[in-house]
């Protein structure tokens, strides 16, 4: 079968930057399981999957336009210390939510100051080039329950309410 939207997908995936330094892989874990074309996936790795089936290997190479987008200078802010009052670890990396122009997105803590914290708003992967290796595992039809809950189910069901 090949893979048009609404199939699950179960695939393995490392990614790279563009100079070839590893970021993610599946490889030594589980593989991924997708429903195909919900928006789970990068645009570009989502396109690149169509039509492929179950056994195929390949590599895709993903312009920052249709992987986590450019980077915006003015999604990195400087807010007073006090801003954050309440919130116990400001260490670098910690991740937090903030409420913004756009609704709540995820920061990242990039520079802490006695008076003073830099959050960052881009997704840490905006700006870069991205490079996937795919082994496609499986494909099949989406169950109704599936399409419904708009994820993959192992064979015990999903293990959550949907109430």
């Amino acid at each position: 079968m090949k893979i048009a939207k609404n199939n699950v997908v179960v695939m393995h995936y490392a990614v790279s930057d563009s100079e070839g330094t590893l970021i993610d892989s599946s490889y030594e874990d589980k593989p991924m399981a997708i429903i195909q074309g919900s928006g789970y996936l990068i645009p570009g790795l989502d396109d690149a999957l169509v039509d492929h089936q179950a056994g195929d290997k390949f590599e895709v190479a993903v312009a920052c336009d249709q992987a986590y987008g450019e980077r915006h200078d003015d999604y990195v802010q400087t807010v007073p210390r006090e801003v954050l009052a309440g919130v116990e670890d400001l260490a670098l990396g910690t991740q937090l939510r903030a409420t913004t122009d756009d609704g709540e997105q995820t920061v990242i803590v990039i520079d802490v100051q006695d008076d003073v914290i830099t959050v960052d708003g881009n997704h840490p992967l905006s700006g870069l080039d991205l490079s996937f290796d795919v082994e496609v595992i499986e494909v099949r039809e989406a169950t109704a329950e599936e399409l419904e809950h708009g994820h993959v189910h192992s064979e015990g069901g999903c293990g959550h309410d949907h109430e």
